[in-house]
């Protein structure tokens, strides 16, 4: 038993180690590691202003969140890494955020103009422009094969020429492009005369949302200008990201020392359990391309501090039960089981701020969350779970440690 614990130990150690020195390259790779935000990376700063319409209406907020669509489908045509594309509807503008950018005046110019729907036949011709179409709306198909559709409704002009259009075109597909790249290539089934048709056979109701909107802009086009244009510098994400770098270093190094003084052998595992800690989060933030922006840094390290005062109450509680008169293995298994309900207390309570940050925040504010939610997760595992188990380990191999290793002054 003790063999086959020290085995398992040093097996635990030896991966841990290898999972270390293979991840440092993928990890912080500029091309293919955890994606950086523009306060990061640098890249360009946008705010657009919504112009007022032609007819002297006012801006609508679903004007507005046609617009936000049909940026962010332009931003993602650049190949820009996350961009964040926010909406103020009070002042009519689109907050965009796009990280890596070196030509922020071709952005400018392929982001402002209006975008252009059109209807094409099999051919490639435009047979209809997009202010034929009055309105598009997703919702559920009447029968359950169909899925999720989006509804069309045409003007009296549009109506005409898609009566001819899908008359001519019975059991060939139609395309409706935006910006002259395809968006749908839907078949026609039988001839449609009353102006009403739809696209069936959406997966979710969502993605029917995100075309239906796309859709809609080309009847209700916003024009924008450039209100704001700030570049980040490269230099200044780096100079940062070195601060950030080097505060979380020796932050580490305080704690690590700070374990080991006061827990002694608890200590080292606790430390152990960081490095573990620190590895599943940063795979998880390059897994989900998490953009990691200094806010997300502050929610990243305030999640390490976290779990360093999981694995403290779990020790007290451990200490507390070993004073009490219990054998070491005894006190850690009680000492675990009374301090549970505290720490899943704890990391319940602070996964529901985060979230509700997430859920109501916007930009910057996100980023904290996600990363201060996704700390919690990792921290809890690794209290609850490694951290247990790696102390039963060297029980089992030296069940008549002193007491001592464990910061308790009383010898079993």
């Amino acid at each position: 038993m003790r063999r086959g614990n020290i085995i398992k130990l040093v097996a635990l150690v030896l991966f841990v180690a290898v999972a270390v020195a293979l991840s440092i390259k993928p990890l912080v790779d500029p091309a293919k590691g955890i994606p950086l935000g523009l306060d990061l990376r640098g890249g360009v700063h946008l705010v657009l202003q919504a112009e007022p319409n032609k007819n002297g209406a006012l801006i609508t907020s679903d004007e507005m969140d046609k617009a936000k669509a049909i940026i962010a489908k332009r931003v993602n045509d650049l190949g820009v890494s996350e961009p964040i594309v926010q909406v103020d509807y009070d002042k009519k503008r689109v907050v965009v955020d796009l990280a890596g950018i070196t030509d922020p005046d071709k952005a400018v110019d392929i982001l402002k103009t209006t975008a252009k729907l059109t209807f094409r036949d099999p051919k490639g011709n435009i047979v209809l422009q997009g202010d034929e179409l009055t309105d598009a709306r997703a919702g559920q198909g009447q029968d359950p094969n169909q899925g999720f559709i989006v509804n069309l409704t045409f003007s009296s002009d549009g109506t005409k020429k898609f009566t001819d259009l899908t008359t001519k075109y019975i059991g060939q597909q139609i395309g409706i492009y935006l910006d002259d790249k395809l968006l749908k290539n839907p078949e026609v089934r039988m001839p449609i005369t009353n102006g009403q048709a739809y696209i069936d056979h959406y997966a979710t109701l969502e993605a029917a949302a995100k075309d239906a909107v796309l859709m809609r802009s080309g009847s209700l086009p916003v024009s924008m200008s450039i209100a704001e244009k700030r570049q980040v510098g490269a230099s200044l994400g780096i100079d940062s990201l070195h601060k950030s770098i080097k505060a979380g270093i020796y932050g580490l190094i305080f704690i690590f020392l700070f374990m080991l003084v006061f827990y002694r052998l608890p200590g080292v595992v606790a430390d152990f359990s960081l490095i573990v800690y620190g590895l599943i989060v940063l795979w998880i933030f390059w897994m989900f391309r998490v953009v990691l922006t200094l806010p997300g840094i502050a929610g990243f390290i305030l999640s390490i501090g976290m779990a360093v005062d999981f694995n403290i109450i779990i020790y007290e509680r451990v200490k507390e039960e070993v004073l009490a008169g219990k054998s070491l293995r005894a006190g850690i298994e009680s000492g675990f089981s009374r301090a549970f309900i505290t720490v899943i207390d704890a990391h319940v309570t602070t996964f529901i701020a985060a979230m509700t940050l997430y859920y109501f925040g916007t930009g910057s504010i996100k980023g904290f969350a996600l990363t201060l939610g996704v700390g919690i997760i990792a921290s809890l595992f690794t209290a609850i779970t490694f951290t247990r188990f790696v102390l039963r380990l060297i029980v089992g191999i030296s069940p008549k440690l002193e007491t001592t290793w464990f910061g308790v002054r009383r010898a079993i």
